[in-house]
């Protein structure tokens, strides 16, 4: 009941959509059981179980009524027309009701669907902002392609299993009440008999969707596992083909398939059971009334007349269809909120890095960067320890060491990816938490060591994050960054399509792009992890040329891998096992007699 709740608030927007729905469901339940409600009176004059009624009684909001006063008037077209064409007229009626009925039918539907289709928008937008703003060590636990699976086949599960469920509930309940109404108004006695079968039934549908949600939710885990296999493997698919690992992966993906074949042969066989069994339960149930209507109706003492019996019967099996759909909406709830489960899971999961109500809006970086007595935790691993340091405006301090040593981590606490555990980090004396979170990133432009872009076009992905970005910008940050003339060699220059991930480009055109990105930024403070590594000679030499550029006139804080390119900076810090172990500049540091940064740079010299 707590998840339906939850999913209730996306349906709060749609509240008049909703209220019309009920609306035309009240009208269809009436219209439909009016059809139906006609056939016994009608019958009893037709074949002269009754008086022809002579008068007519004031019209007031009951059923007694509604029958005098309807037998009244086929009286009177019996008398001058006939029974022939009271027959006949009664088929009319028969048949405008059946219209309206449907009309208001197609009513109800129409209005529904805005809420089905809205609903599910709503679910997948506020699924996309929470990833959005959830911190990136959360995606260290997770697989992209079980995120994947939970934005697109959970949210639809919960769109086709609850949301239409949903409505079932809420039309299907309708109309069995005033199907009930229309039968204790036949025969009250029979009608409660009626209710005492119906709650067996219901037990019997309940035990067997017993464990349909735990064979869902198991099924929904496995399919975001299989998408994430894919997912790895089409990225991965150069080093599969490399090391002939084709058959290995494909027996792996095999494996994961049958499993989930075979546990959603589990659910939808469960599901499946849902129709047949209610509908052999509602037969069983109307043969039952059936026999013990008849004895009513034979035995006389006007408990039930033969025409009544006739009328509850037609009515009474009405109410098959809604209990039956009642009970496959019952089987499509239980197997929907397990996708509602693991969507919750990403709704509920912690955002880890909140903005203060009252953060600061700080337009400029004015003086320093300091780091005072920093520590930062890795589950139970301490990553920093106590690490302080001050960065000036204007200077570039280089950041060196062994892998592991904690250089990404000093970094990611800058612009608050991570969260410092103990210490603070300040900009010109403000605590990094006193700010607003993107008044603090705005201050800074990020050039990785992985290139990351967009299947986009050229321009788009260095005016990335810039909604007004101009024409003559994006070209002056691409000279800058030296890649304009390959831009230019594209088929359709800046407005190309550089494909998933860049895939069309080279390294060292890929990094260009990142560095021409940040240049449009124009930030002053630059955090480069070192963006030169992996290239070639050649691109490497146009590279760094590019960073160079981007540096000029900035405060930047470079990880640096290769210790040639980065023997001008202002201040090397050398980092180990997360502590500061040396700091000074490039003939400081070799002076040192025995120190880490010294057999670090004779390490890649010799």
């Amino acid at each position: 009941m707590k998840k339906l709740s939850r999913l209730f608030k996306y349906i709060v927007p749609f509240k008049w959509n909703l209220g019309l729905s009920v609306i035309f469901m009240l009208l269809t339940a009436v219209f439909s059981v009016s059809t139906l409600a006609l056939i016994a009176p009608f019958l009893n004059l037709l074949f002269d179980q009754t008086d022809l009624v002579t008068t007519t009684v004031p019209w007031e909001l009951n059923l007694s009524s509604f029958i005098h006063n309807f037998n009244y008037f086929m009286s009177t077209i019996i008398v001058e027309q006939g029974k022939l064409n009271a027959l006949f007229f009664v088929g009319l009626l028969v048949i405008l009701a059946t219209l309206f009925k449907n009309v208001f039918d197609y009513s109800t539907k129409y209005f529904m669907l805005p809420i089905r289709v809205g609903v599910v928008r709503d679910i997948r937008k506020t699924l996309y902002s929470k990833i959005l703003s959830l911190p990136l060590g959360f995606f260290s636990e997770e697989r992209k392609g079980d995120i994947i699976s939970r934005m697109t086949q959970d949210v639809q599960e919960i769109e086709v299993s609850i949301i239409r469920s949903i409505e079932m509930l809420l039309r299907d309940p309708i109309l069995i009440v005033v199907y009930l109404i229309a039968l204790f108004s036949i025969s009250v006695n029979l009608t409660f008999f009626v209710i005492v079968l119906l709650p067996l039934s219901g037990f019997l549908i309940g035990k067997i969707g017993k464990t349909l949600k735990s064979n869902s939710l198991k099924g929904q885990k496995m399919l975001g596992f299989i998408i994430s296999q894919v997912e790895e493997s089409l990225a991965g698919l150069r080093i599969i083909k490399a090391f002939n690992a084709e058959k290995h992966v494909k027996k792996r993906f095999e494996g994961s398939n049958n499993e989930y074949t075979r546990l959603l042969l589990k659910v939808f066989r469960r599901q499946q059971l849902s129709s047949p069994l209610s509908e052999f339960l509602g037969v069983s149930v109307l043969v039952i009334v059936l026999w013990y209507g008849g004895r009513m109706a034979l035995e006389g003492g006007g408990t039930v007349s033969p025409s009544g019996l006739i009328a509850y019967l037609a009515i009474f099996s009405q109410i098959i269809n809604p209990a039956k759909s009642m009970t496959t909406a019952y089987f499509n709830l239980l197997k929907g909120l397990a996708s509602a489960d693991r969507v919750d899971e990403i709704l509920d999961a912690k955002v880890g890095i909140a903005e203060k109500a009252n953060a600061l809006d700080k337009k400029e970086f004015e003086r320093i960067v300091e780091y005072k007595n920093v520590s930062f935790n890795y589950g139970k691993d301490r990553i920093l320890k106590n690490v302080s340091l001050n960065i000036e405006k204007g200077k570039t301090i280089a950041l060196v060491g062994r892998s592991g040593a904690g250089k990404s981590t000093f970094v990611d606490l800058l612009p608050r990816f991570i969260e410092v555990l103990e210490g603070e980090v300040l900009i010109d004396g403000v605590n990094i938490k006193d700010l607003k979170i993107n008044a603090l990133r705005r201050l800074m432009g990020i050039v990785s060591q992985q290139s990351i872009l967009f299947n986009d076009t050229f321009f788009n992905n260095i005016a990335f994050g810039i909604d007004d970005a101009k024409e003559e910008d994006v070209i002056a940050a691409a000279r800058i960054a030296n890649a304009h003339e390959f831009i230019m060699e594209t088929p359709h220059g800046y407005q190309s399509s550089i494909g998933e991930g860049g895939g069309k480009l080279s390294g060292g055109q890929r990094q260009r792009i990142s560095i021409a990105r940040a240049v449009l930024k124009n930030p002053p403070i630059l955090i480069l992890d070192e963006a030169t590594s992996a290239l070639d000679t050649e691109s490497e030499k146009l590279v760094q040329d590019a960073i160079i550029k981007l540096m000029k006139n900035r405060t930047s804080v470079v990880i640096a891998h290769r210790l040639s390119t980065v023997k001008h900076a202002d201040l090397i810090v050398v980092l180990d096992d997360g502590e500061i172990v040396e700091q000074g500049t490039h003939e400081e540091l070799i002076s040192i007699k025995g120190g880490m940064y010294k057999k670090l740079y004779k390490l890649q010299m010799y």
